[in-house]
């Protein structure tokens, strides 16, 4: 990462100073090599977006938001399992969709699919 692909990422009211802004970019640069492929945008992202406001906002606050947000993110997955399992039970016993062609469909393995059904 360049300077002003950082300064364009952060906008204009970032609140950082000149040392501030080069530490951010060392980190920005670690974050790049930790997350080198193109599918881990997402992370890069997040990592740099935490290195930011270490930066500007206090600790505590910063680590509660990630903390909440990996809680919601866990009950969605637990939600949509549960979902997923009632779909199995029902559209895979009753034949409207194969075990395979449910775990397509879902974007999970056979295995998984065949415990949900008790198998």
């Amino acid at each position: 990462m360049q300077l002003h692909e950082l300064e364009a990422w952060l906008g204009d009211n970032h609140g950082l100073n000149e040392d501030e802004l080069t530490e951010l970019l060392d980190e920005a640069r670690e974050i790049e090599e930790r997350y080198p492929d193109q599918d881990d945008q997402a992370e890069r992202d997040a990592a740099l977006s935490v290195a930011y406001r270490l930066k500007v906002e206090p600790a505590e606050d910063v680590v509660a938001d990630f903390s909440q947000q990996r809680t919601a993110a866990r009950v969605a997955e637990a939600a949509a399992s549960a979902g997923l399992r009632q779909a199995a039970g029902l559209l895979v016993q009753d034949g409207k969709l194969s075990e395979a062609g449910f775990a397509r469909t879902a974007n999970v393995d056979r295995m998984t699919v065949r415990k949900w059904l008790g198998k």
